[in-house]
């Protein structure tokens, strides 16, 4: 279990708190969580924290506007299935839904940090299946994850496990290059998602690019339909 277990830095005195002191919720959100401030996150300083805070608020914020109803009881179970150091959940963070924070196990090991943040993470294997109920999540928010896998394994079990855990009429937001994200288009319509390829919030000529798709409730041999939402 040991490579399963994310333990608290070492303290020098019986005085010290073990892995360092933490403000209350909601105020840690945003705080320096102490494995930065003491250096024990590799190639994470205070001031790249600082500087991925502020591009999270402003991926949610241009998130909100191309989906209004993010941040509202309508998504309350929400994935983040590369979280890096939580920065989604963090300037989401709404009382009417939660995130449950997905740390790739190929991805750096940032599952210590989202934990002093206040937040809920897991590792995971993305090759793998997800353990979880089917129809579980409202809205998925998928940030890399594809060039992060396209050399391990298929897009199309990823896509398969997604739609899988998540709810008819959910929808989910990918942030990839455009590249990427044309294959997985192409894919998300083979499974009757409805998708809406948008520019990156900075401009056309950004190659990251953002794709919304919403999974359609169908059934089969009858009259398919799904929400006017």
């Amino acid at each position: 279990m040991e490579a399963c277990v994310t333990p608290y830095p070492e303290v020098t005195s019986a005085n010290e708190v073990a892995g360092g002191e933490l403000k209350k919720f909601p105020a840690r959100l945003f705080a320096i969580p102490p494995r930065i401030a003491a250096g024990l996150v590799e190639g994470v300083t205070v001031e790249s924290y600082e500087e991925d805070n502020k591009l999270w608020k402003k991926h949610v914020n241009t998130y909100k506007r191309i989906n209004k109803l993010l941040g509202t009881t309508r998504y309350r179970n929400i994935m983040d299935m590369n979280a890096g150091l939580g920065g989604f959940a963090a300037a989401l963070e709404s009382p009417k839904s939660w995130v449950m924070n997905v740390v790739p196990t190929i991805a750096k090991n940032t599952l210590g940090v989202i934990y002093e943040r206040g937040l809920v993470g897991i590792y995971h294997d993305w090759c793998e299946a997800f353990s979880t109920y089917p129809r579980t999540y409202d809205f998925i928010h998928a940030s890399g994850v594809f060039s992060l896998y396209q050399n391990t394994c298929k897009l199309e079990d990823i896509l398969l496990e997604m739609d899988r855990i998540l709810r008819p009429e959910g929808a989910v937001m990918f942030r990839d290059e455009v590249d990427v994200l044309i294959k997985v288009k192409k894919i998300a319509k083979g499974m009757r998602w409805d998708t809406n390829l948008m520019d990156h919030e900075d401009g056309p000529l950004v190659p990251e690019k953002i794709l919304v798709v919403v999974k359609r409730y169908w059934v089969g041999g009858g009259d398919n339909s799904t929400s006017a939402d």
